[in-house]
């Protein structure tokens, strides 16, 4: 599959790169905040798993910075922070942590920069490396958006609104129990550019005002509750509203679109905004682009030097074949 089929497939991905951002994404958080009015009176935002930093890219110019004034470690006075575990590449007004979101030192490090002050907003569009196991998934992204929680009441405001992504299974009731002790507004809201076909959806929370006598700890679980995950009913069950977000005549992003060049010209290809610096993919691409990432190891190629050692169960030769159908190419950066 070309570049120019991929742009067909995805109106999104190519979107993105028309527009400048650095992934398709970037669209799912200009849709929420359609919807809720996300930047209004936001001074201060932190961006948590930014890479590749679509969203720390939205951020940075709805809330008024220029783009002519790049902000590193320790100089400027820029209003968003990105944290990430990878390096990324600099945007204008944004300041990079590489560090963990599990750690005290990253939530003193964003105060630091605030210069003492709380954030007003404070959004997570991370998630795993899904395996196709959905219940593992799902648990996963619980314990990432849990993790993100919990550095947002170190560096959050009271009345300050959190945003992370969050995938609807079976037990997600149990997530919005959790996200209401701390939150006065709960929604789940599906961007129309978020595809259909995926559990993806985002928790919007509004309001935040944590329990009476709640002290942030980075080192211990968020409350001492005790759930039954078998029994999501009565008190441990809390519904919340869904909110479709983005107008019904946009773009569907489980639908192919046509390139629609009206004067005729033929389609030119749109590289990346910013491909990324160091994906942690790089070395599968690399073997794919040589025809080396799906070839199968031979029986006779096998070392069989271990067989005299071993015991006869245990000295077959241990071959096995890598698939690539799960490793994107190097040039598909805009990914969701």
């Amino acid at each position: 599959m070309g570049r120019t089929s991929k742009d067909k497939r995805d109106v999104y991905y190519r979107l993105a790169k028309e527009n400048g951002w650095r992934a398709r994404s970037a669209f799912k958080l200009l849709q929420l905040d359609e919807e809720f009015q996300l930047f209004q009176g936001v001074t201060r935002a932190v961006d948590l798993c930014a890479a590749p930093g679509s969203w720390s890219q939205v951020l940075s110019q709805k809330i008024g910075l220029t783009r002519d004034c790049v902000i590193h470690r320790g100089q400027g006075s820029g209003h968003v922070v990105a944290v990430d575990l990878q390096a990324m590449a600099p945007l204008p007004g944004v300041l990079q942590i590489q560090g963990d979101i599990t750690q005290l030192s990253t939530a003193k490090e964003i105060i630091q920069h605030f210069e003492g002050c709380p954030a007003d907003l404070v959004v997570c569009d991370g998630a795993p490396d899904v395996t196709g196991l959905h219940d593992v998934d799902e648990y996963m992204q619980a314990q990432l958006l849990l993790a993100a929680l919990n550095i947002a009441t170190h560096v959050l405001k009271p009345g300050g609104c959190f945003v992370a992504k969050i995938f609807r299974g079976r037990d997600v009731t149990l997530i919005y129990s959790q996200l209401r002790v701390f939150f006065s507004s709960v929604l789940c809201a599906k961007p129309r550019s978020s595809r259909n076909s995926s559990i993806e959806a985002f928790a919007v929370c509004k309001g935040y005002d944590p329990p009476a006598g709640f002290l942030p700890d980075l080192t211990k679980p968020l409350l001492d509750h005790s759930y039954d995950f078998n029994q999501l009913d009565g008190p441990t069950r809390t519904i919340v509203p869904f909110v479709t977000c983005g107008d019904l005549s946009a773009y569907d992003s489980d639908r192919s679109y046509p390139l629609d060049l009206e004067d005729g010209s033929e389609y030119k290809y749109t590289p990346p905004t910013q491909p990324p610096i160091s994906p942690p993919y790089q070395e599968a691409c690399t073997l794919k682009k040589k025809g080396q990432l799906a070839k199968e190891t031979r029986p006779q190629d096998c070392s069989v030097s271990t067989a005299a050692v071993l015991p006869q169960s245990l000295a077959a030769p241990q071959c096995h074949t890598l698939l690539a159908s799960e490793v994107e190419d190097s040039e598909m950066n805009c990914s969701p």
